[in-house]
């Protein structure tokens, strides 16, 4: 399959589903061999039918991102395959329950945090020297409207993505001028994906918009020449 990111390497976190899943397929449209990441195995073994399916390639990974040697033994694997990384896309997170800030769970905070941030920064400590060997690497996280405009109930949530912006912030500046890495942030906005039902179960699916649309977005701003620390919403004016 040829296009645009053919012979391209790309990893993307919490492909099993939702927004994960469509950017991942999308990506392997496009020509990028797709290494699939996630703690379901059996949703990632289906998502990479699908990619073959249509002509695509993909490999999967099942990790859980809150193990202590998960995401280095990832990097590992994909130095000793590959030797380099192109593309990474940071989706995967965890939602905790919408509570109070007083009535927050600590355990629950703590995995969120966990997933959330200090994943975040294992995933760039590790893939960092990957990156690195790119000519064109690029990464993106995947935030949320309630780490810049805080909401009530929603501040565990809010506070990981929070500091998961301000990671990748000062990444992009601290390789901005040393590197061929570019950064970017993007909020989906309201999209059809399970951790949107369970913040909004009364909500009607079809009225909002689904993970297609922003992954075909993000695919098509992978192929963009952004500057690194842009920052966007899906479906708003840029």
């Amino acid at each position: 399959m040829s296009g645009r990111f053919e012979g391209q390497v790309a990893l993307v976190t919490g492909a099993s589903r939702g927004i994960g899943e469509a950017t991942a397929i999308a990506l392997a449209a496009e020509g990028a061999h797709v290494v699939l990441t996630g703690r379901d195995t059996k949703a990632l073994e289906r998502v990479e039918e699908r990619i073959y399916e249509t002509g695509g390639s993909a490999t999967i990974a099942p990790i859980d991102l809150v193990e202590p040697d998960g995401i280095a033994r990832l990097a590992t694997a994909i130095q000793d395959r590959w030797g380099r990384l192109d593309v990474l896309v940071i989706n995967a997170a965890i939602l905790p329950e919408l509570t109070s800030v007083a009535d927050i769970d600590q355990r629950a905070f703590n995995k969120a945090l966990t997933t959330n941030v200090l994943a975040t920064q294992a995933l760039i400590a590790n893939f960092d020297p990957l990156l690195k060997k790119s000519q064109d690497a690029r990464v993106i996280g995947m935030t949320t409207t309630v780490a810049q405009a805080p909401r009530a109930y929603w501040g565990a949530y809010g506070a990981t993505k929070a500091a998961f912006e301000v990671l990748l912030d000062c990444y992009a500046q601290e390789t901005a001028k040393v590197s061929k890495i570019r950064v970017a942030i993007v909020n989906p906005g309201a999209t059809r994906t399970a951790m949107r039902a369970r913040a909004y179960p009364g909500e009607a699916p079809a009225s909002v918009k689904p993970p297609e649309v922003v992954a075909d977005r993000l695919v098509s701003l992978l192929g963009e020449d952004f500057a690194s620390g842009h920052r966007e919403t899906v479906n708003q004016p840029q």
